[in-house]
């Protein structure tokens, strides 16, 4: 483990980079997407930042290749409805 500007980093075992494939990959977008873009004066900052990105933007309005292109909250609205109309159909 690395400290840096008292932020602690983690890394997966040695010569197993699999070992964190997912969380690896929403890191790498996470910086590409959001982080990039900033210059963070405090931990605060920084986890704010995380905390808008992942709330307000990926879990929300990101399309996402597993909802079939679409943001989560389309997906949701589209599920409940094919479900109503189902539940109407029988």
């Amino acid at each position: 483990k690395n400290k840096t500007e008292g932020m602690e980093r983690s890394y997966s075992r040695k010569g197993n980079p699999w070992d964190n494939a997912c969380i690896e990959s929403f890191h790498s977008l996470i910086k590409r997407e959001w982080i990039n873009f900033y210059h963070f004066e405090t931990m605060k900052e920084a986890k704010k930042a995380v905390f808008e990105y992942i709330e307000g933007f990926y879990n929300t309005i990101r399309i996402h290749s597993h909802c079939g292109y679409e943001s989560p909250m389309e997906y949701e609205k589209n599920y409940k409805i094919l479900k109503k109309m189902r539940l109407e159909k029988n």
